[in-house]
């Protein structure tokens, strides 16, 4: 159900006084560039702004509405979830070397649940990189790390950024979602603006320009007929393909919400993706307070895997979130969960938020793409998509 900004809790004081600061630094910078910039940029700003944006902030991101989270990861429902990854991951480190690297860690859920869960199966990696640019986050991370996986913390070390060469599993939950969009309109008459941001009245409102250069290339390739309206997303392509170029044997294992290309440019989905989260409630107004809601677009996998593929990789596999987990062996994880009739209802009605289709289960897809890899891969070995790609 979406929500109108109306209807959503009123911000603290002080959010809301860390969202006007936000704002100005938004404003100068469309001031600055001409009195426009692009959805891209403005999404951008406000989710990774240092010290400002929704992720460079100190506020807490996920977790429950006790915890004061605006939404919930898969890692953060059930340590199910990390166990059964455990299973692919544990295969791909076997073809290729004993290292993993997680893009954007969130609170540190899936690291600390997947260190020992690889550890039972005989698969623990030399070194658990992470990637995160966030330092509230990364604080976040070493506590629950600390808490919840102490005897794994020597093993687990911070990136600035990505090594020249990665061998090993790469892993991205939820990454692709959150990278800047661009939003484009298809005209009747055939033309594509670009829909930006501008003030006015002091306000932020949307603005339309041509779109130009490798944008508008990109765009007329989709060829969508007019009246149309969605968005595009260049940051996805590019670090795709840059992670592609980096990696020397192993895999990306990544995890997120999304359609193939026939699916999400399609005559019904006219309107785009754009959603906004905050307080676990979602809505579509990306002015709201700047900062306070995480930005979301839906995945074109499609465009990560002619990303990857045009890097030299092979995709090595792609189907559904729920495919993916019945496949590495939720059930038979289920099955071995600790007796008592409390703990087994809440793992499985953990684990049934994964899996049904009105939940998770469909609504997210796995993708795999590897160099020197043998295939099948396990998360793969039914249910596998590609040609749908």
């Amino acid at each position: 159900m979406q929500l109108k900004p109306a209807e959503l809790p009123e911000p603290s004081a002080d959010a809301r006084a860390a969202s006007e600061m936000l704002g100005a630094v938004i404003a100068a910078e469309i001031a600055a560039r001409g009195g426009w910039i692009s959805f891209a940029r403005y999404m951008e700003l406000a989710l990774y702004e240092p010290g400002l944006g929704y992720y460079a902030g100190g506020t807490q991101k996920f977790g429950d509405h006790t915890e004061g989270g605006d939404f919930l990861t898969a890692p953060e429902i059930t340590p199910l979830f990390a166990q059964t990854l455990a299973r692919q991951v544990a295969q791909v480190m076997r073809a290729s070397a004993p290292m993993v690297i997680e893009a954007g860690a969130g609170s540190g859920r899936l690291a600390a649940d997947l260190l020992p869960a690889l550890d039972a199966l005989g698969c623990l990696p030399g070194r658990y990189r992470i990637l995160e640019l966030s330092g509230a986050l990364r604080a976040r991370q070493q506590a629950t790390l600390a808490q919840r996986a102490p005897a794994y913390l020597d093993r687990v070390e911070w990136l600035d950024m990505l090594p020249e060469h990665l061998a090993g599993c790469l892993l991205g939950n939820e990454v692709l979602d959150a990278m800047p969009t661009h939003a484009l309109s298809w005209r009747e008459d055939g033309r594509i603006e670009e829909i930006g941001v501008a003030i006015e009245e002091g306000r932020l409102v949307e603005a339309a320009r041509p779109a130009t250069g490798t944008l508008l290339s990109a765009a007329q390739a989709l060829q969508m007929e007019g009246p149309w309206r969605g968005e595009l997303s260049l940051a996805v392509r590019a670090w795709i393909g840059d992670l592609s170029r980096r990696l020397e044997r192993g895999a990306l294992l990544l995890i997120d919400y999304g359609l193939p290309r026939h699916e999400l440019y399609h005559p019904q989905r006219n309107g785009g993706s754009i959603r906004c989260h905050y307080r676990h409630r979602v809505h579509q107004d990306a002015f709201w307070y700047p900062g306070l809601s995480d930005i979301t677009s839906h995945v074109d996998f499609t465009a990560v895997a002619e990303a990857g593929f045009d890097a030299g990789l092979e995709v090595l596999g792609y189907c559904s979130q729920a495919n993916f987990l019945l496949n590495c062996g939720i059930g038979e994880l289920l099955g071995e969960v600790g007796a008592g009739e409390t703990v087994n209802l809440l793992a499985r009605g953990a684990v049934n938020v994964l899996l049904s289709p009105n939940e998770m289960g469909e609504l997210f897809k796995v993708i795999a793409l590897g160099r020197d890899v043998p295939a099948p891969l396990l998360g793969f070995a039914s249910g596998d998509k590609v040609h749908t790609l």
